[in-house]
C-alpha cells in the first residue's frame, strides 16, 4: 500500500489555493481476489477542510477516515505475511548426537523443506565443507547423499566435533549435529618393553598404558597360573611383585578393554635369574640285585644348570650300566643290573652363573618300611591277632615287633594317639634290658586257621615283669620285643606276617611298630600303629584244627563236631 500527495488547482477559487488529494492504493502480489484487496482497489481523493466536494463526507471526523486508512493497511499487510510463510525454508531434521567407531562411515541428516531458492550448506567450525549441491572441502571421504545428507567415510578420531546444516536466509537458519567418535582400546606403551629378567629376591613393577574412547579399563592376568598375590585378575595399570622368586616367574597379561571393538592385551615375559635348587622323588630308593634302579633329582635355574652325579665321592660318568637323562628339569640316573657294590649314597650337583647346590639320594636293598594291614579293633578281650605287609626284593629273614599298653590317659583316634604329655619315647623299643625275659607267645610253630605263623621269639622290656602261659603282668609304659623268624621264607617282592598277641587285658589301647630284615640289614621303623581289645569275646575261641599223626582225621572229625555244636548253641542263644 502507497501513500501519495498530488497537488491541484482550483480556478474558481479567489486566491491561490492548493488542493492536496492523498491516493490509498493496495498493490497485492497475489492474484486471488480477497476482501482485503478489493478494499485497496480504488483511490480515495480526501480534501481539506472548506474545499470538500463530496457533502456526505462533510459530517464524519477526520480522525476516523485516518483510521480506516491504518486498518486497511494493517490487513494487506497480515495476508502479504500469511502468503509468504506457506512458501518459507523450513527443516524437517533436529539436531542430535551420534556416535561412531573408527573405520565406520558417519551419515548426519538434514531434510529440509522450501529451499528452492536457498542455498543450503554444510558448516564445522569456520570451515564450508558443502555449499548447495558443491562439496567445497578437499577431503576426499566427504559428500552429500540423498539431498543434504553428510556423509564421511572411514572414521578418524580426529571427525569428532560439531556440524551445522545452514539454510541462507536474511536472517540463517541452522541445525548442529554433535559427532562423538568411539575409539577401541589400544596399549601403547609397556614399561619393560615385553621381556623382563630379574634376580631372586628383586622388586618388580610394570606399568602398561591404554588409549581409546572412552578410556579403556587395564587389567592383570597371568598365563596358566594365578598372580603372585592369589588373585587370578589386578584392576590397575601398575603391577608390583615383591621378592621375586623362581615361582612367580612366566608371563603376565596387560588387558585393556572398554567394550568398543575387542580386547587389546600385550604379554610381559618374567624371567627370574637364580641359583639351582635341587628336589628329589625318592630320597631313598629300593631295588634289588640283578634289577634296575631310578634315581631321579628335580632341578630347576635359571639360566639352566649343568647336572653331574657322583657315588660317594665319585663322578658317574655314562656306561652301559649307568645311564643319564635329561628331561626338561627332572635329572635321571638309572642303574641297570644292580651289583651288590652298587648300593650306597649317590648325589647329584647342579651348577650355574648364579650358584651350586647338592641332594643326596640312597640305593638301598633292605625292605621298605612295613605297612600294618589289620583290623584296629581285636574280636577278643585278652589277644589280637597283627598282620603287616613289607615290600622287598630279597626274602625277609626275621621281623622284629614292639607293642605296649598305652598309659592311662591316652586315647586313640583315627589311629593317632591323643595324650596329654608325650613323655615316653620309642627308645625303649631298641633297646633290650639284662633285668629278665620271658618266652611268650602261642607256640614254636603252632599254625591257626588263617594266619601265616604266631612265633615263639624272645622278649625283653624296658623293666622287670614276668608272665607265664596267657597271664602277663604289665608294668608303667613296658615295651614287649618279639623277634619273629620269616617262616616259610618267601622270594615274592610283596611278603608280609601274622602273628597273634596274647595275655592282653580287655578293653585296653595298645601301640606297636615292626622292622624288618633281609640279607642288607633292617628296614626303618614303621609308624605307630594302635589297637584295642574287646571287652567281651566276639567269637568262639580256639576253634584250630590241630594234626597228630595217624589219628589226625579222628581228631579233626571231633573237632568239626565241636565246632557244629558250638554254632548251634550260639544261633540259639541270639534267637
Amino acid at each position: 500500500m502507497h501513500l501519495t500527495k498530488s497537488p491541484n488547482r482550483s480556478s474558481s477559487s479567489s486566491s491561490s489555493s492548493n488542493r492536496i488529494s492523498y491516493k490509498f492504493e493496495c498493490h497485492s502480489n497475489s492474484k486471488q481476489n480477497s476482501n482485503t484487496g478489493k478494499m485497496a482497489a480504488e483511490a480515495r481523493t480526501i480534501s481539506q477542510p472548506g474545499h470538500i466536494r463530496d457533502r456526505r463526507l462533510r459530517s464524519l471526523p477526520h480522525i476516523l477516515l485516518l483510521a480506516i486508512a491504518v486498518v486497511a493497511l494493517h490487513l494487506e499487510s497480515v495476508s502479504a505475511q500469511s502468503m509468504m510463510t506457506k512458501n518459507e525454508p523450513m527443516f524437517i531434521s533436529r539436531s542430535e548426537t551420534f556416535k561412531f567407531i573408527t573405520g565406520e562411515t558417519i551419515v548426519l541428516p538434514c531434510e529440509v523443506a522450501n529451499t528452492d531458492t536457498y542455498v543450503v550448506a554444510w558448516k564445522r567450525g569456520i570451515a564450508i565443507l558443502t555449499a548447495g549441491s558443491v562439496k567445497v572441502t578437499p577431503d576426499p571421504r566427504v559428500r552429500l547423499v540423498n539431498g543434504f545428507n553428510l556423509q564421511i567415510r572411514d572414521a578418524l578420531p580426529t571427525d569428532a566435533g560439531d556440524y551445522i546444516c545452514q539454510i541462507a536466509t536474511m536472517d540463517p537458519r541452522e541445525i548442529t549435529h554433535t559427532v562423538e567418535i568411539l575409539v577401541p582400546p589400544r596399549i601403547h606403551h609397556i614399561s619393560t618393553g615385553g621381556h623382563l629378567q630379574v634376580k631372586k629376591g628383586s622388586s618388580v613393577r610394570i606399568e602398561c598404558s591404554a588409549t581409546g574412547n572412552p578410556m579403556p579399563n587395564v587389567t592383570w592376568s597371568r598365563k596358566n597360573n594365578i598372580l603372585p598375590n592369589g588373585e587370578e585378575k589386578l584392576h590397575s595399570h601398575v603391577l608390583s611383585i615383591e621378592n621375586v622368586d623362581r615361582h612367580k616367574g612366566g608371563v603376565y597379561i596387560c588387558t585393556a578393554n572398554n567394550r568398543v571393538g575387542q580386547p587389546a592385551s600385550s604379554q610381559v615375559v618374567l624371567h627370574v635369574l637364580f641359583s639351582p635348587e635341587i628336589s628329589v622323588e625318592r630320597p631313598v630308593v629300593f631295588s634289588g640285585e640283578g634289577h634296575e634302579a631310578t634315581l631321579v633329582c628335580i632341578v630347576h635355574g635359571e639360566t639352566q644348570p649343568e647336572v653331574i652325579w657322583f657315588k660317594d665321592t665319585m663322578q658317574l660318568d655314562t656306561t652301559e650300566r649307568h645311564i643319564m637323562e635329561t628331561r626338561g628339569s627332572r635329572h635321571t640316573l638309572i642303574i641297570r643290573k644292580v651289583h651288590p657294590q652298587d648300593f650306597g649314597n649317590y648325589s647329584c650337583v647342579a651348577e650355574n652363573q648364579l650358584g651350586k647346590a647338592r641332594k643326596t639320594l640312597q640305593l638301598s636293598g633292605k625292605p621298605n618300611v612295613a605297612v600294618f594291614n589289620s583290623p584296629p579293633i581285636s574280636q577278643y578281650k585278652d589277644r589280637y591277632n597283627i598282620s603287616w605287609a613289607v615290600d622287598s626284593h630279597s626274602p625277609i629273614e626275621e621281623y622284629k615287633l614292639s607293642f605296649r599298653k598305652l598309659p592311662q590317659g591316652h586315647e586313640v583316634v583315627g589311629n593317632a594317639i591323643d595324650s596329654p604329655s608325650s613323655s615316653s619315647s620309642h627308645s625303649s623299643m631298641s633297646s633290650s634290658s639284662s633285668s629278665s625275659s620271658q618266652m611268650y607267645g602261642s607256640g614254636l610253630h603252632a599254625h591257626r586257621i588263617g594266619s601265616n605263623m604266631g612265633g615263639l621269639s624272645g622278649l625283653s622290656g624296658s623293666g622287670s615283669y614276668s608272665g607265664y602261659g596267657n597271664v602277663m603282668h604289665w608294668g608303667h609304659n613296658d615295651w614287649r620285643n618279639v623277634v619273629l623268624p620269616a617262616v616259610p621264607v618267601s622270594h615274592h617282592y610283596a611278603q608280609g606276617m601274622s602273628y597273634m598277641v596274647r595275655g592282653l587285658d580287655p578293653d585296653q589301647h595298645y601301640e606297636a611298630t615292626v622292622q624288618s630284615r633281609n640279607r642288607y640289614g633292617w628296614s626303618d621303623l614303621t609308624s605307630s600303629f594302635f589297637f584295642s581289645t574287646s571287652s567281651n569275646d566276639n567269637e568262639m575261641r580256639d576253634l584250630s584244627v590241630t594234626f597228630y599223626g595217624s589219628s589226625a582225621i579222628n581228631r579233626q572229625k571231633l573237632g568239626l563236631l565241636a565246632l557244629s555244636s558250638a554254632t548251634l548253641a550260639l544261633s540259639l542263644l541270639v534267637a
